[in-house]
């Protein structure tokens, strides 16, 4: 039973993490500077990870090594082609 309680806390800890992460990612408090906001993005990063956790410690370290990653390549991306159209940031 105690076992089974703390899957739970974990899976549902790791999800809250996920929606609020995600949606104070998106409408937060109107962050311009984009290194902070791929910061931001490691919020739900870390949701998804424990949610994983709960399943697999090898999965969860993988996904949250991989999503950590493309993420962190696209929003760079992004960033550098925003720079280059000389859009300010």
């Amino acid at each position: 039973m105690r076992n089974l309680l703390e899957t739970q806390i974990w899976f549902y800890a790791g999800a809250a993490l996920v929606v609020i992460g995600s949606i104070a990612t998106v409408a937060g408090p109107g962050v311009r500077d984009p290194i902070v906001r791929i910061l931001n993005t490691e919020i739900p990063a870390v949701g998804v990870s424990l949610i994983f956790l709960t399943y697999n410690h090898t999965l969860a370290l993988l996904t949250f090594i991989a999503a950590t990653t493309i993420m962190t390549l696209v929003l760079l991306r992004a960033v550098i082609r925003l720079e280059e159209m000389g859009v300010e940031l």
